[in-house]
Formats: C-alpha cells, sequence, structure tokens
C-alpha cells in the first residue's frame, strides 16, 4: 500500500514485548504503519521485542509519540478504537484506506477519556460469554485484515 492509503495500528501504551514484536510482523506482511503511544512497558531495543519481530522490523514504518489525542487531531483519516467492552463489532464498519486502528494497552485498556470523547468510534470483536478478551496481537491482525479484505486486498 502507498503510504496515502497505508492502514495503521496504534498501541496506546503497550506492556508485552512480544505482542508489540508479532504486530510488528503483521505490519510487515500487511503493509501498515505502527505508532506506539508513551510510555511503553519495554525499551525497543529489548531482546523479546526483536525476537518476537524477527527480521521485520526493517521497512516497518513505526513512529513513537508522547500524545495520542494530539496526533489524532492532526490525522485526515478515520480511526477506531477497540475494546472488549464496546457493543458495535468490528465486522459492522466499512473500513477505508488509511484507516487507522487503536488498541489499549494489555493490563489497563483505554482511559476513559478515549470512551467518553469517541463512544461511537469504538468497536469490538465477538466473544463468548465470561470471556475476559483476546489477545493484543490476534487482535490486531483480525482487525487489519477485515479492513484489507474490504478493500480487496489492493496494495495501492
Amino acid at each position: 500500500m502507498s503510504d496515502k492509503k497505508q492502514f495503521t495500528i496504534v498501541l496506546f501504551e503497550p506492556q508485552i514485548p512480544q505482542n508489540a514484536g508479532n504486530i510488528v510482523r503483521t505490519c510487515k506482511v500487511t503493509g501498515a504503519k505502527l505508532v506506539l503511544v508513551k510510555p511503553l512497558g519495554f525499551s525497543t531495543s529489548s531482546s523479546a521485542l526483536k525476537r518476537a519481530g524477527l527480521d521485520y522490523w526493517d521497512g516497518v514504518n513505526v513512529e513513537l509519540i508522547d500524545d495520542l489525542p494530539l496526533w489524532l487531531s492532526k490525522q485526515d483519516s478515520p480511526f477506531y478504537f477497540f475494546s472488549s467492552h464496546a457493543k458495535k463489532f468490528y465486522s459492522d464498519v466499512s473500513y477505508a484506506p488509511g484507516s487507522i486502528f487503536i488498541f489499549g494497552s494489555e493490563t489497563s485498556g483505554l482511559p476513559s477519556y478515549f470512551h467518553q470523547t469517541w463512544p461511537e468510534l469504538f468497536l469490538t470483536l465477538p466473544m463468548v460469554e465470561n470471556s475476559r478478551c483476546l489477545n493484543l496481537a490476534n487482535t490486531a491482525s483480525i482487525v487489519i485484515y477485515e479492513a484489507w479484505r474490504q478493500i480487496g486486498f489492493s496494495r495501492h
């Protein structure tokens, strides 16, 4: 995908390096950009992060940011938040090329500020009752592949 049409995965204060590494691999094979919102629960030079991402780090556009609301205010692409507490399914949305997918921390999710500011932009993946949540890396993969499928797996 060209940069203009490139999907973006945003990880808000991620805590587990293996998840971030696996998401780097997903970004590499789908042409997506990765944005990491600080503080991170690991060093970007962490051996676990590098091991999980293998050699996929090369060629993945990774951006570190401090302020997600400020960053979002500068974007011209649609964005969506993902939470196990949302009511609308991820598959009920028509994604546009360049869409931004925002995922919360593995340990604390997304702050209530986001839920209060953009409640209509929260999506979830269906799960059986009494399930806590799906792994972050798996969730990001499911979402980006659904979005990519919707645009015909276009690379441009």
